[in-house]
């Protein structure tokens, strides 16, 4: 015998010990990980369910709006000019006016990014300080039309329902409690006075068993909070890898080919560990999908940030014009059919605009200047469209009439429920590295969102498989509810099930 054949009957002779090391470190992985893991997968499949119904307090425009008062042109006795004057500011884009603190009529001026707003009264021009607990209640009553109570709970910097980092220039919070029937509760901002969100007493408690445990919101808002993002992550990848383990596991002991002796192919008879086995082996891609894509949603290492230039949003909007020109709010209001609830001013092109809101639809939109309605004339809107990305061309146009599986609506309560999708809607696609796609609301030239390769990566990866937000099925519920129930009941019975044999083993071990 030569040599080379020696050595290679000696490889063949020490293959199986270490391919049996090997399932043996696979079995104690997926086992003693699972133990803790699948507390964890559990707790993400139900309160999942709750999410699809129940989702984290949040105030939506629509919402905002319903709860304004309408504009009285009577009480209204400060221009827009005087109104940026008195706030320090020259630029009348961004400016808005509404009865919105203590049920008066302020302008709001827009600061910088991450600065709270400064707000001016509109009967007076005065600037007005920070909202004190007088003028909290004085909001939270007006948002009811005065029609309820309204029981003051002092300040919080952050709770459980306030941990969106977009509240951050409203912190602290005041926090008010409604004797309405819903027992709502409303947090106003001590920067502006104005209430930033709303949660009623069964969106607080079902919070608890949704959003607030499936985001692991535990871990925010105290010493645990610089790491909350981490946490999230490294337990989500540890998750795919207990669920990827526990697949091959689930494969390697069924008998494909003949049954075990006992005539079942899976050889567990323990009813829970042949529960595990059968659910595991079925709901195994779901688990993996959910888990992966939880992990997806935290934008892991950043994989989704592109490095796209921002928006030349002034190049957009064109040059100032002067805020002594603008029309006097009694003016516009007089140009409408019926008092708005919020008057917002903006540009497009060099064209100062107002888009007056009284509620659900589209804003109607009237010049700055003169009060008359106002149409855009689409081949303007295309050339300024076209200076949003400088040196990027502007490769087409397409009008979307319907909403397609990037640019579409989700329930109110859905993460993404508040963020409004008018139809029809622009998607102008740039020559960028980045594939740049914005989408622009003809009807008012807002600008509605923006896409790279990136974001719509995340779409897929996120997005989609988590919240299997097709438009195709979500325009097909309940056949979307009972599917998503369907599936997370599966991969609830597999974690319950594997948290059950996990623990009798734990005990076993502690008692041996």
């Amino acid at each position: 015998m030569s040599a080379s054949t020696s050595r290679s009957t000696a490889s063949r002779a020490a293959a199986p010990p270490l391919s049996a090391r090997a399932k043996r470190w696979l079995y104690l992985t997926h086992r003693w990980a699972g133990v803790v893991l699948c507390l964890f997968f559990a707790m993400w499949f139900l309160s999942g369910m709750v999410m699809m119904y129940v989702g984290y307090p949040k105030l939506a425009q629509q919402e905002r709006l319903a709860h304004l008062a309408p504009l009285d042109a009577a009480a209204i006795a400060v221009t827009p000019a005087q109104a940026l004057a008195a706030a320090g500011a020259s630029d009348a884009s961004g400016l808005s006016l509404a009865a919105a603190r203590g049920g008066a009529p302020v302008y709001v001026v827009p600061g910088s990014k991450r600065q709270a707003p400064k707000v001016v009264d509109a009967a007076t021009g005065a600037l007005l300080p920070a909202a004190d607990a007088s003028a909290a209640r004085a909001t939270a009553a007006a948002w009811f039309g005065g029609q309820y109570a309204a029981r003051y709970g002092g300040t919080v910097d952050e709770d459980a329902y306030t941990h969106s980092r977009a509240l951050d220039p409203d912190r602290p919070l005041h926090r008010v409690d409604m004797d309405d029937p819903a027992r709502t509760r409303l947090y106003v901002s001590s920067a502006t006075g104005m209430v930033v969100l709303d949660a009623t007493r069964s969106e607080r408690l079902w919070n608890y068993a949704g959003a607030w445990i499936h985001w692991l919101y535990p871990f925010r808002g105290n010493a645990l909070d610089p790491w909350w993002h981490d946490i999230v992550v490294w337990l989500s990848v540890a998750g795919v890898t207990v669920a990827l383990t526990g697949t091959v596991v689930g494969v390697l002991r069924w008998r494909f080919s003949r049954p075990y002796a006992s005539g079942s192919r899976s050889p567990y008879r323990e009813s829970m560990m042949r529960w595990h086995h059968l659910s595991g082996l079925f709901f195994a891609l779901i688990t993996i999908t959910w888990i992966f894509s939880g992990l997806m949603s935290m934008n892991p290492w950043k994989l989704f940030t592109g490095n796209a230039a921002p928006l030349a949003l002034s190049a957009y909007a064109g040059e100032p014009g002067t805020a002594s020109a603008l029309a006097p709010p009694r003016t516009l209001i007089a140009a409408l059919p019926a008092p708005p609830r919020e008057l917002t001013w903006t540009r497009v092109d060099g064209r100062g605009l107002v888009l007056a809101r009284s509620g659900p639809g589209a804003p109607q939109v009237l010049s700055a200047r003169d009060a008359a309605p106002y149409v855009f004339d689409e081949a303007a809107l295309r050339d300024a469209a076209a200076r949003l990305l400088p040196g990027a061309p502007l490769r087409g146009i397409e009008v979307l009439n319907a909403y397609d599986l990037y640019y579409y609506a989700r329930d109110a309560h859905a993460m993404l429920g508040h963020i409004e999708k008018p139809l029809p809607a622009w998607r102008l696609t740039f020559g960028d590295p980045q594939a740049t796609w914005v989408y622009l609301d003809p009807k008012t030239g807002r600008i509605l969102g923006r896409q790279d390769r990136g974001a719509r990566a995340s779409r897929w990866l996120f997005a989609f498989l988590h919240s299997w937000d097709w438009t195709g099925l979500l325009a097909r519920r309940p056949l979307w509810d009972a599917l998503l129930i369907f599936l997370s009941l599966g991969g609830a019975a597999l974690s319950l099930t594997g948290v059950v044999i996990g623990w009798r083993r734990l005990g076993k071990k502690l008692r041996a």
